[in-house]
């Protein structure tokens, strides 16, 4: 229409620092922040993201400039959530599993002017300070994050480039203007992808995507006023799916956990009367499979999250056995985290236990925030045929996709080919418009000329009553081209004396197609990403020196 103009009044850039500033109003006196002995009130974390943002500007923190965070789920990396964008810096969130080396390498790609770092992560650091020392001129500040027995060791800081955390925000203005973004595609957090190597990828978060996928993700996981948040997602992992910000804008209790126990999970739920919680279906593994000594009846309603991974139909079944009640959803860190989720109907509810979790496996429809998800033949860009078969790549629009990847023009446009988000995955579409993850296009072994697809036949294995957790990669196979290898995980107490492959291979042939079980079989643990996924690029290298399976073996 003619005659409209956009005014201060209509017009605010949207971002979640808006979530904390309503949640000290509306819910002051509400707890905000648990962890131990430690608590804090909404009012009480708006006024120290408050100076902390101050204390950072005083440093010569500006518009863009990227603040780094080595830290767990503690209280310190929930407030740097609100406090860096406040100061009107980009936070970039770093995987606490990440060597010296890797660190570096994120170090000097951000261009970070700052680190937060755990106590526990100190030495890390410092290897990477040195490493970086030795090639580059500009290294970042420290800022080191101590525990209460450690709180004395924060006033005497060895170096000048080198602060105690709450030493800093001490120096901090609480009644300091905020900064807000000037536009809201303005970036707030800087995510680097899993699986990250010496060429990383930097996924660029927007305010006004954070925005929108916080209340989707509060939205589609019933979240209502006032919940209590379990951190069991690392808050460095798209900023956990933007539930930091979520949980904020419902006035909740975050509460801390800095490692993820099994028998802590179920103490916590029990103390503070849980209502949500999230984790990669190693997480959910990790509870159902926990001794029962350590387990505890829940309280209530428990909503558990997850994603980051497909999960196993059995593992769902017996997540609900405990009376958790799960979401599932399907995401990536160029989506904010989670992009679809399977939203349940209610004529599920009358089929048989084993048939619920075959569909709550499904990663199910679009996201609200999320305009478009589709699975298409990535040469053609047509939308495969509706019919649970035809397989295509998932792709997503959206306002809730990345920015782009950091200094990488070439790697965001291949991403963006055709006005779409090319995910990678691959998968298929059911007449009701769900969708299902059946494998990354890299894992997908291709054997005889068939497509075969490692998820399947790792979702049969786990269901074997002596397996813990499996991957299946591809194996080279001189007359095959590649056969199907599996990494298994037995439960405690069992060995491979007890199970063989031998048994595991007949029992894969018994449920699936012949040439999809796997021909080779490997008992070992198996080393994971902090999303819960199987490392599986390193179990490719195990295959290719084993060498073809038809050069050792007949079987």
């Amino acid at each position: 229409m003619e005659g409209l103009v956009r005014c201060s009044a209509n017009y605010v850039p949207l971002s979640p620092i808006s979530f904390l500033e309503r949640a000290a109003l509306v819910y002051r006196d509400q707890l905000s922040v648990v962890y131990g002995n430690v608590k804090y009130t909404w009012r009480e974390t708006l006024i120290r993201c408050t100076k902390l943002a101050s204390a950072l500007s005083h440093l010569a923190i500006s518009y863009g400039d990227v603040v780094a965070a080595l830290i767990p789920n503690t209280p310190a990396m929930y407030e740097l959530h609100f406090a860096v964008p406040m100061a009107g810096a980009v936070l970039c969130s770093l995987n606490i599993r990440h060597d010296s080396a890797m660190l570096s390498v994120l170090l000097q790609h951000s261009k970070a002017k700052f680190i937060f770092v755990d106590y526990q992560f100190f030495d890390t650091v410092c290897g990477a300070l040195d490493i970086m020392s030795k090639s580059s001129s500009s290294l970042p500040n420290m800022v080191l994050v101590l525990n209460e027995q450690l709180m004395s060791v924060g006033n005497a800081m060895p170096s000048s480039r080198i602060f105690e955390y709450e030493n800093l925000l001490a120096t901090g203005n609480p009644e300091c203007e905020i900064r807000r973004p000037k536009d809201e595609w303005d970036p707030i957090a800087l995510n680097y992808t899993s699986g990250t190597t010496s060429s990383p990828k930097g996924v660029v978060y927007s305010h006004r995507g954070a925005y929108l996928n916080s209340l989707a993700t509060v939205l589609v996981n019933e979240m209502l006023t006032r919940p209590v948040f379990l951190w069991t997602v690392p808050m460095f992992h798209c900023n956990d799916w933007c539930f930091t910000w979520g949980v904020a804008a419902q006035g909740g209790t975050n509460v801390c956990l800095r490692n993820v126990i099994a028998k802590d999970i179920f103490s916590k739920i029990a103390d503070h009367k849980v209502t949500h919680m999230g984790g990669a279906p190693t997480v959910l593994n990790m509870i159902v499979n926990s001794p029962n000594d350590d387990k505890k009846p829940l309280p209530g309603k428990v909503v558990a999250i997850t994603g980051g991974a497909p999960p196993t139909p059995q593992v769902l079944f017996k997540m609900e056995e405990l009376g958790f009640a799960v979401i599932h959803g399907y995401g990536l860190t160029e989506a904010y985290g989670p992009a679809t989720v399977c939203v349940w109907k209610p004529e599920w509810d009358t089929l048989p236990p084993n048939e619920r979790a075959k569909i709550k496996a499904r990663q199910g429809v679009l996201l609200l925030g999320l305009e478009e998800v589709d699975v298409k033949d990535p040469v053609t860009m047509k939308s495969v045929p509706a019919n649970a078969k035809t397989m295509g790549e998932v792709m997503l629009r959206g306002n809730t996709i990345m920015n782009g990847y950091l200094k990488d023009e070439k790697a965001t446009r291949e991403a963006f080919k055709d006005g779409w988000y090319h995910s990678g995955d691959l998968g298929v579409k059911y007449p009701d418009g769900y969708i299902q993850i059946k494998d990354r296009a890299k894992d997908i072994i291709i054997s005889g000329g068939e497509n075969i697809s490692s998820i399947e036949i790792e979702s049969v294995i786990a269901s074997h009553p002596a397996v813990l957790e499996v991957a299946v990669v591809a194996r080279p196979d001189d007359h095959w081209g590649e056969t199907p290898c599996a990494f298994i995980k037995l439960k405690d107490g069992i060995s491979s004396a007890d199970v063989t492959d031998v048994d595991i291979m007949k029992f894969c042939r018994d449920r699936l197609p012949h040439y999809m079980a796997p021909r080779t079989v490997v008992f070992e643990d198996l080393q994971q990403t902090i999303t819960g996924k199987a490392q599986k690029y390193k179990l490719r290298e195990k295959t290719k020196a084993m060498g073809s399976l038809n050069k050792t073996s007949k079987l």
